[in-house]
């Protein structure tokens, strides 16, 4: 993939794979021991929250592995 400031990334909508529109990120973790990047943290859009598998943080928000990270265009584009 190519690279991609981080900055570009504040805010962007995130989709399923399937075309669904899961929210909006809010955050992105990372290893700070070897640069590593982890988790993208999304703010769910509330229609689709309760279809989500991914794991939840005690604010509701998800925590998708950057691992299912398919494309990043107009969208952040994750396997479902």
């Amino acid at each position: 993939m190519a690279e991609i400031l981080a900055e570009n990334l504040s805010g962007k909508a995130v989709m399923g794979s399937d075309g669904t529109e899961l929210g909006m990120l809010y955050n992105i973790t990372m290893n700070l021991k070897t640069g590593a990047l982890g988790d993208l943290v999304i703010e769910p859009h509330e229609a689709v929250a309760e279809q989500l598998s991914f794991e939840r943080t005690e604010e509701g928000h998800f925590r998708v592995p950057v691992d299912h990270v398919q494309a990043v265009k107009d969208y952040i584009v994750v396997r479902r």
